[in-house]
């Protein structure tokens, strides 16, 4: 049993060992290496290359998502970290114990200490709430006064001790999903896989979800991945992310890399989706595409790090003697970190005109931001 799985519920996360980037690097939680998984043709259906060249490292304790479209690769993903699927191809380390070779009760074992939340809950109709939760246990051979005390621990993190005897129908989409989560960690894992959880909650209700999933980060130090299609869900929760398209890992990194800096067109349509248009519907119905006489030039700038926004107007204003105006700004914290959105105007009507846009933009390029010019306004 590692440290994770001993802690006990509520036991800070202080309590821990300190683990070194070098140390996480070597002893990652989840490991694929070399991975390929094709399923094979079926009653007159082609094959699939569901996963290809998969070959990335999930950091011991951390949060991590995995995101893609339908067909991505997602389920068979999360499928070959559970066990449930064997790789075609490569291994799949979880824990240091390589679980894509695990069979029989040796991976029964192993499942133990990998906890699964569904879309839908997947909650017995026929269970209370507690007995859903205490089911695990029950065929783990728990004893009774045990399973009792476990459930009684699991109810009130995760804030529904009051709903004890409650039977799934009496439960709104929220509650259920906190008696899954409960579920989940019943026999104290070490990897929580959230398989689309938030994707049936409204707005409200899932951030409520993704601040509980946070929280059992915190305070068990329980590495969870994030299987999602949904780039705020990401956003709100993950420290890193891993986006697939058609089987293949095509963009990783911290989530605030990657929002700053998307390369991928796969990964810049989840952020357009996620983000949204930063310009305020005021300025976005004034903006032409040819430059008026005596205009601005509308230029978005992805900044990063606290205060980097407040300095860049006037740095730009004193290096290159412009006089920019801050048409728009929104911040956000995002993996730990503040990146935020600025729209700028930047004058025509002086000497040089456009001139002062390209040096504007070659200035930013310089110090690695990312700029892009969204039209003009008068």
């Amino acid at each position: 049993m590692n440290a994770h799985q001993s802690l006990a519920i509520g036991q800070p996360l202080e309590t821990l060992e300190a683990i070194s980037p070098a140390a996480v690097e070597a002893d990652p939680m989840v490991r694929f290496a070399g991975i390929s998984k094709t399923y094979p043709a079926y009653r007159g259906k082609p094959g699939v290359n569901a996963l290809q060249d998969i070959d990335f490292a999930i950091p011991r304790g951390s949060i991590t998502g995995v995101i893609g479209r339908s067909g991505a690769g997602k389920s068979s993903l999360v499928r070959l970290i559970n066990g449930l699927e064997k790789p075609t191809t490569g291994h799949v380390i979880v824990d240091n114990r390589e679980i894509s070779a695990l069979a029989g009760r040796e991976l029964r074992l192993a499942q133990r200490s990998i906890g699964m939340i569904f879309q839908h809950f997947n909650l017995l109709s026929s269970r209370t709430a507690a007995d859903n939760i205490a089911l695990p246990l029950e065929i783990a051979g728990w004893s009774k006064a045990d399973i009792k005390t476990r459930v009684a621990e699991l109810l009130a993190l995760v804030g529904i001790a009051d709903k004890h005897d409650r039977y799934p129908s009496e439960l709104s989409g929220g509650q259920k999903q906190r008696v899954g989560i409960a579920r989940a960690l019943a026999t104290r894992p070490s990897v929580l896989l959230s398989d689309e959880a938030t994707s049936a909650l409204d707005p409200q209700t899932t951030r409520a979800i993704l601040d509980l999933l946070a929280n059992i980060n915190r305070e068990l130090g329980v590495t969870i991945v994030l299987i999602t299609h949904e780039m705020s869900v990401v956003r709100q929760l993950a420290r890193d992310v891993v986006v697939l398209d058609a089987g293949h890992v095509v963009e990783s990194g911290h989530v605030a890399d990657i929002f700053t800096h998307p390369r991928h067109p796969i990964t810049q349509s989840f952020l357009a989706e996620a983000i949204g248009d930063s310009l305020p519907v005021s300025l976005q119905s004034r903006i032409v595409a040819e430059p008026p006489v005596g205009g601005q030039a509308v230029i978005r700038v992805q900044v990063r790090g606290a205060g980097a926004g407040d300095t860049l107007v006037a740095r730009l204003a004193r290096e290159l003697g412009l006089d920019v105006a801050l048409l728009s700004a929104r911040i956000d914290e995002i993996g730990g970190q503040h990146v935020g959105s600025l729209v700028l105007g930047i004058p025509l009507g002086i000497p040089g005109g456009e001139g002062a846009v390209t040096r504007t933009l070659a200035w930013l390029s310089q110090y690695q931001f990312s700029a892009e010019r969204l039209g003009y306004v008068a």
